[in-house]
This record gives C-alpha cells, structure tokens and sequence, in this order.
C-alpha cells in the first residue's frame, strides 16, 4: 500500500501527463476549408502587393496624356496604333508625356522595320539627368542595341547595362515585341518578351522626370506602339 506522499506524487504526475480530449471529427473537417480560404487570401494579398496595377498611358485614339506641341509632323494615330515617324526634313522629335515619374513600371508592344542604311533608331527617355532605354540600332555605335541602357556619358552604353542577348529574346523585324520596364530608386531593368534582358544601376539617374517616346533626328525611320500601360510605383 502506497505512503500519503507517494500517492500524492502519483496523483501530481497523472495531471501533467493528462492529454485533453481528442477533437470530435466535425471539427477538425471544418477547420481545413478555413485554412484554405485563409492561404488564398494570403495567395491573392501577395500577388497583388507584387504586381502593380497597370494603366493605359495611350488611349489607342488620340495623344491625351501626351505633350502635343510639334508632334503633329511626326506622330499620328491608326487602327489604336501610335505610329511615330519622321518629317522630311529628319528632324527628329520627342513625343513627352503630361505627368512626371520617378519609380514607375511601363509597358508596351513596339515594331519597326530599318529603312537602310541606318534604320530605327529610337528609345523610351526618363528621368533627371535623362537615360534612355535604346531600341533600334545605336547611331554612335552603328548596331543594334535594343534593350540596352544609354546613358550619354563617356561609355554611352555601359557594358552592365547593355542587352546582349536581346537579339534571341526579339521577334523577327517588323513583328510586334513586348517591352516591360521598370525604374525603381537608382536601378533600372528592361525584360523583352518576358525574358530579362538588361538592368543598370546609377544613383545619379534620380530625379522625377517626363518619359519620351524618341524619333530620332538625322534618321529616315518609322515606329509604332500600343498597348502602352504605365504604373507609378
């Protein structure tokens, strides 16, 4: 027969090492649709903060949003395409959006087919002091560099930031490719069909600027865009 003391302790351990009741099966089954339902608003939460919601910069009618002075000679609307083109005289001409951006997503679908000898030369421009996304082929260098980033100082072309695999990641010329870029703080990434083709980073590319769609001066050329979407980020 056990002492008082031991049957005391004997008593102290049956209460720590008690397990509480198993949870009834109805329970248990109502918990699991909850803990989906909770990890597709966690999914659907995180896709959202990760994407940004992007918005027609072109209305595929007129030049709304866009600086229209001097534009007439070189941009037209068709068919909710914006065809930019240069004059006969060549003298070039940047069509500039009304609003400024400084962290921002854009894209867009562009094709071009080279008048020879020189082709297309054009770009999207932003920021303060400008840089250039380059499409097209470089009048400095004499080739094509899409995708690459221009920067018009001593290396025009920082190696970095040049594209060197855009030629595999494009359609051939004439058919529409699609551009995604993205500027945020002092790092700048171009993607070409989905694909990443290039990223450049420089601090000095900071301030908030208008974006230009290029038609550069000296060059016989026609581009066209649409689908134009933009997010400030």
């Amino acid at each position: 027969m056990p002492t008082r003391e031991a049957a005391s302790t004997g008593s102290h351990i049956e209460k720590r090492t008690s397990l509480p009741p198993p949870e009834p099966p109805r329970f248990r089954a109502m918990k699991l649709p909850i803990l989906a339902l909770s990890l597709s608003f966690l999914t659907a939460f995180t896709c959202t903060a990760a994407e940004p919601k992007l918005e027609p910069l072109f209305n595929g009618k007129d030049l709304a949003g866009f600086k229209t002075e001097g534009a007439a000679d070189f941009w037209r609307v068709e068919g909710g395409v914006l065809i930019g083109e240069n004059n006969a005289a060549k003298k070039g001409h940047y069509l500039w959006t009304e609003k400024e951006y400084g962290d921002f997503v854009i894209e867009f679908d562009v094709r071009w087919k080279g008048i020879p000898p020189r082709g297309v030369d054009t770009g999207i421009e932003m920021r303060k002091p400008h840089i250039q996304l380059q499409l097209g082929v470089s009048g400095s260098l004499m080739v094509d560099m899409s995708g690459s980033w221009y920067t018009a100082g001593k290396e025009k072309y920082p190696e970095v930031g040049q594209a060197k695999e855009a030629k595999t990641l494009m359609k051939p010329e004439g058919e529409w490719n699609t551009f995604r870029i993205q500027a945020k703080g002092d790092t700048f990434t171009c993607w070409i069909n989905g694909k990443k083709a290039s990223e450049y980073t420089d601090a000095k590319f900071s301030g908030a600027a208008p974006l230009g769609l290029q038609i550069h001066h000296g060059v016989e050329m026609k581009c066209e865009y649409r689908n134009i979407r933009i997010a400030a980020l």
